[in-house]
Formats: C-alpha cells, structure tokens, sequence
C-alpha cells in the first residue's frame, strides 16, 4: 500500500518565491522612502540645533561669529582661520572639543591636531555617506585630479573633520581677502550673507527680514568635502575627480562657506544643479537641500526654485520683495 507526501511541487514553490520576491520589490521603495525621511528630519533636526547655538551665541556677544577668523590686512589670508561653527560649539554641549582648540593659533598648528579631527555629529547628515575626515588640498592645485595635499608639521597629509553644513557667504564667488570686501559692485553689502571673513553680523544688519534670509546650508561630500573647522591656511576643498569641471585654486573660504551665485552664472547654480561648483549648495535628499533661515526654521529649497528667488535669499540687505513659496 502506497502512502503520498504532502508537498509543495517545484512549479508551486518557484510560483511562491516569484510571489514573495514581487511583494518586497514593492516594500523596498516604500521602507527606503521611510529611511530617508528618517534622515530628512534628523538633518532638518542638527539645522535646528546649530540655529539655536548662532542665536545664543547672538545673546552672548551681540553678533553672530565671524565666517572665519583671518590676520587682518592680510592679502594671502593666513589664519588662524578658525570658522562660525567652531564658535559656537559651547552652545552645542561639545565643550571639550571647544576647550581643546588654541583659537589664537592656527587650525595647522600642532596644538590643535585632536581638536581639528573631531567629529561632530551634529555637523554631519545621515543621508551623506563621505568620510568624516579628510586632507585639505594645497592651495593653487589645479585639474580634476588634486595630489598635493597640505601638510602639518611631520609632513603627513593634514585632515580635517568632515562638515554637511556651510555658512551662507552671499551672492559673488568666494575668493580670500582683499576681495572679500573690495569696492567691486558685486560686493556691496546688497550682496552679502551672513558670514564673511572676520565678519560681525547683527540681527539689526538682516534688515531683509530674518526670515527671508538664508543663514547655514547643506554641501553634500558628492559635491565637495567641507569641514566646521574653518578656512585652512593655504588650503582649497579638492573636489570629486568625477567632475567634469576644472575648478582651479578655489581659496580657503569654501571649506566653510557656501554662495548662491547671481545672473552672471550661466545657467544658474541652484541646489543640487549639475553645473556647480564646491562653493555650491547641495544634498544628498531627493528634489532639494535643507536649509536654516536666520530666524531659526528650516526650510526644503527645492532644487526647481526660481533662481532669483535663491539670489535673493542668499543676502541679508539686498532689499528684494520675495516669497518661499516662489
């Protein structure tokens, strides 16, 4: 007497594996998009954060920090270069990296190497995979490949911790001092943002409105590595050598700074656009970058938004008549 297994017939179990492989092909973009929203707000969340450290150092001293500290008069813009976000790291429960730094003394410098590689958390978005350090590259190198890196005192590469965040230099290119504040027109204070070379903006200078005016943005690594340290002595961002354009030396400022551009780009350089360069704004979130505003929220600029609009965004006393929602 013949006795039959119950069992599944290969025809029955490759229907269920087709079954099951079509329903997590459909799960898959639901739990990624649940993921990057996760992200999205964590990254909206340390913009949060780093607007209420600008305002309560605001409180503090009458005037938001400098975009970064350099020897005045100086033509070759030598440190110590310290920048706006490592001003406010007592305001950001991160006193002991903040404890660590000689602020008279150059980010190079010997004495402050542990406090230069320091990551902060907060300065980083979770939708960004670079690395949390990197070497700064020599300024004056050229080409999509840079190779010289600059050195501390022993010879070896000098790395600098990574930053997703950069401070909000204003409409013209970022080049070192005495072009910072020459009397070009496209330097007039119509044209500027809130942190600049040895800067000391007041709330009282935002007369655009503090909640027209752009303040600290994301620079994803894809784009260029920036660092909340500040402007490095000598040194440039070195940009992805899968970039088609030749930036030249860029200048120390775009290590912690970032601009809107204005009409003379060509086409504009708006959030995310293929055309920009490392002192560019950009993210790694689908269809915009997030955004602080002076008076603390955080807003999506969409990457579509009207390049004017952006420009205008980007100053503090331009006197533009704008909306977000443009």
């Amino acid at each position: 007497m013949s006795t039959r297994r119950n069992a599944f017939t290969l025809v029955e179990l490759l229907v269920v594996i087709a079954i099951i492989g079509i329903l997590i092909g459909l799960l898959l973009p639901a739990i990624q998009a649940a993921r990057e929203s996760a992200r999205r707000l964590q990254c909206d969340n340390n913009l949060k954060q780093i607007g209420l450290a600008l305002h309560n150092f605001n409180l503090a001293n009458d005037k938001f920090p400098s975009g970064y500290r350099s020897l005045t008069g100086s033509t070759d813009d030598k440190g110590p270069g310290w920048g706006w976000a490592a001003y406010i790291l007592p305001f950001m429960e991160e006193n002991t990296v903040f404890k660590q730094i000689n602020f008279d003394k150059d980010i190079k410098d010997a004495s402050n190497s542990a406090a230069r590689q320091s990551i902060i958390r907060t300065f980083l978005c979770t939708s960004d995979n670079g690395t949390q350090t990197f070497p700064a590259d020599k300024l004056g190198d050229s080409g999509p490949n840079y190779s010289s890196p600059v050195t501390d005192s022993s010879g070896s590469p000098l790395t600098v911790a990574h930053s997703n965040y950069v401070g909000m230099f204003g409409n013209p290119e970022i080049t070192p001092d005495p072009g910072f504040l020459s009397s070009a027109p496209e330097r007039a204070i119509a044209h500027r943002g809130m942190f600049y070379r040895n800067s000391a903006v007041r709330l009282r200078d935002v007369t655009d409105g503090t909640s027209h005016t752009l303040c600290v943005g994301e620079r994803a690594s894809a784009l260029a590595y920036a660092t909340w340290t500040g402007a490095v002595t000598g040194a440039q961002v070195p940009p992805k050598s899968t970039n088609p354009y030749n930036y030249g030396p860029e200048g120390a400022p775009v290590l912690v700074l970032g601009h809107t551009g204005d009409a003379a780009d060509v086409p504009p350089h708006t959030p995310n656009n293929s055309v920009n360069h490392v002192d560019d704004f950009g993210s790694q979130h689908p269809q915009g970058a997030n955004f602080l505003l002076v008076d603390g929220s955080v807003r999506i600029i969409a990457d579509s938004i009207a390049p004017e609009v952006y420009w205008a965004l980007g100053t503090r006393a331009g006197k533009e008549t704008i909306s977000l929602d443009q």
